[in-house]
């Protein structure tokens, strides 16, 4: 019997991403840690933030940044100590604030003792917690490709046999179709929960099922069987939050994965809107305009889909996406107001929010030298475009654009060195302009990008149409004006945003004269027919009560 969910608490939350070694230094290595997580609470408690989602923090070699996980049941040191953790699970718990760990299900580091077993011989026990396929030295099994360039099949003489990384050659892809495996993950999940975690996002759930041998990575047969299972034995026994990376979902497969019914998970996290502004057919780094009409389109299905169907996500920004301001509004003379509109654009629909760490200071993109980056992705790409003749400044746009590290520069706390994240040099060099983009002058200024998220966050809480509204679009092939209507038996909400930094036209503004402005994000914001550069709003109606 399916669980019913009785508890969705996380329905009217808002989830703040933390990026660890960027965060907060507290020990003065240049590497943030928990301790730096467990002093900024009261930040985050100022903020209004529900849970905090934590980037993987446990024990790993670092060769993805913690994404290649060496040992599930231990913290890296460069962080801190399972004490640690422990504290700022009960510190977090006294805010009312919940802690959700980033598990790596699909991949482990080759340094984890279940790794070191299974490459010894075929016949060690751990062997088969692995992917790999028979062949000859320098054939490769089939023509599948890592995702961080080269092939997926790296040989182990010991075995005479290839394993398969779907990502770096340090993460080896774990096999699903052992049952022991699976077990094993599972002891593990119900460990964290023990321990009082509030919930997991999965890093990219959606390739544990593959079919290597039809080369079908994304989606493969047994994938939503595993979840369920997984569900069963781990989620469904406590009250959480579960939310898995799928970059291959669409909104059917999300009512799969979101199912209110909770045999899966909570929501997803799916990317259709943020990878339009790229070539059809090519990679991340090959750059084109964003289809505006698109993007709105593209958003309204997904709001539309899962209505009582499901459960959206709402996000701009994450630690492998650019900086949203740079990306989708203006980080130059209207960075503060376009920060403050994309914020109402998405915290007006239905979903849960995420907010990026710094994304509520209005943090931006940076232009580095490539000797300053250090982002694995991004500098295998930059050698492998070197290679083929590319042009430097092709190659240097695109990693403007959508270098992961955009995300990743330290936190900027306030104007003193190092942006306040550190008293020694960071482990990557912070965004130049932390002097006037900084929390301590958010905090102080009533009208900061900081104070806007705030408001939205309690927004949230306030006004249930937000939360179990319906979601109707307005002018959709304009180019300019994004705007819907979100409405329940009580209540009319209009969104209103204009992405442009030219005046923009609302015909039909006379309508909702009489609504209450509950946020805007210029000082006189009423509906009218002429929006300002970037400017935003909503606008609430009352029904009256049906007798």
């Amino acid at each position: 019997m399916k669980k019913e969910l009785t508890e969705t608490w996380w329905k009217k939350a808002v989830i703040y991403q933390i990026y660890p070694r960027s965060f907060y230094d507290s020990n003065g290595d240049g590497i943030g840690d928990l301790q730096g997580i467990i002093q900024k609470l009261d930040y985050l408690e100022t903020l209004g933030v529900d849970a905090i989602w934590l980037s993987p923090v446990f024990r790993s070699p670092q060769d993805d940044n913690g994404y290649d996980i060496s040992d599930y049941q231990d913290i890296d040191p460069i962080f801190g100590t399972l004490a640690d953790m422990d504290e700022l699970i009960a510190r977090a718990m006294d805010r009312g604030i919940r802690i959700i760990m980033d598990l790596v299900l699909n991949h482990s580091s080759d340094e984890h003792p279940w790794f070191l077993e299974a490459k010894k011989s075929r016949e060690n026990p751990y062997h088969d917690f692995y992917v790999w396929r028979d062949g000859v030295e320098g054939v490769y099994p089939n023509e599948l490709t890592s995702a961080f360039c080269g092939p997926a099949w790296e040989w182990v003489p010991e075995c005479g046999q290839y394993y398969l990384h779907q990502f770096s050659v340090k993460q080896p892809d774990l096999n699903w179709e052992n049952p022991a495996l699976r077990q094993a993950i599972y002891d593990m999940i119900n460990w964290w929960i023990k321990r009082g975690v509030g919930g997991f996002r999965l890093d990219v759930i959606d390739l544990i099922g593959k079919d290597v041998d039809r080369m079908q990575m994304q989606e493969g047969p047994m994938l939503h069987p595993f979840i369920k299972e997984m569900s069963r034995q781990t989620f469904q026994t406590a009250d959480l939050v579960t939310v898995g990376e799928a970059w291959s979902a669409t909104p059917e497969r999300a009512m799969l994965y979101s199912n209110p019914d909770g045999s899966e998970l909570s929501m997803v996290f799916q990317f259709e809107h943020m990878m339009l502004d790229q070539q059809e057919g090519k990679e991340k780094w090959d750059l084109a305009p964003l289809p505006f009409v698109t993007f709105k389109k593209v958003f309204t299905k997904w709001q539309q889909a899962l209505y009582n169907k499901g459960w959206n996500s709402l996000f701009f920004n994450n630690h492998d996406l650019p900086r949203a301001v740079s990306h989708f509004g203006n980080d130059g003379k209207y960075r503060v107001e376009s920060a403050k509109m994309l914020a109402t654009v998405l915290h007006g629909m239905q979903g849960t929010p995420y907010i990026y760490q710094g994304e509520e200071l209005g943090m931006t993109n940076v232009r580095f030298d490539i000797e300053e980056y250090r982002d694995i992705e991004l500098l295998n790409m930059y050698r492998e475009r070197k290679e083929k003749g590319c042009p430097e400044d092709s190659i240097m746009h695109s990693i403007y654009a959508k270098g992961r590290d955009n995300a990743r520069t330290p936190m900027q706390w306030d104007e003193s060195a190092n942006a306040g994240f550190s008293t020694a040099a960071p482990w990557l060099r912070c965004n130049p302009n932390y002097t006037m983009i900084n929390a301590a002058e958010e905090l102080v200024n009533q009208d900061s990008v900081f104070h806007y998220y705030q408001k939205l966050i309690a927004l949230r809480k306030e006004e249930p149409v937000l939360i179990d509204g319906a979601f109707y679009p307005l002018m959709e092939d304009d180019d300019s004006l994004f705007a819907y209507i979100r409405e329940n038996e009580t209540s009319r909400l209009l969104v209103l945003c204009n992405f442009r930094e030219e005046p923009c036209g609302v015909p039909f503004a006379g309508e909702w004269e009489n609504g209450e402005v509950l946020i805007s994000n210029y000082p006189d914001s009423r509906p009218s027919e002429l929006l300002r550069p970037y400017e935003a709003m909503m606008v609430l109606l009352r029904k009256e009560p049906v007798l």
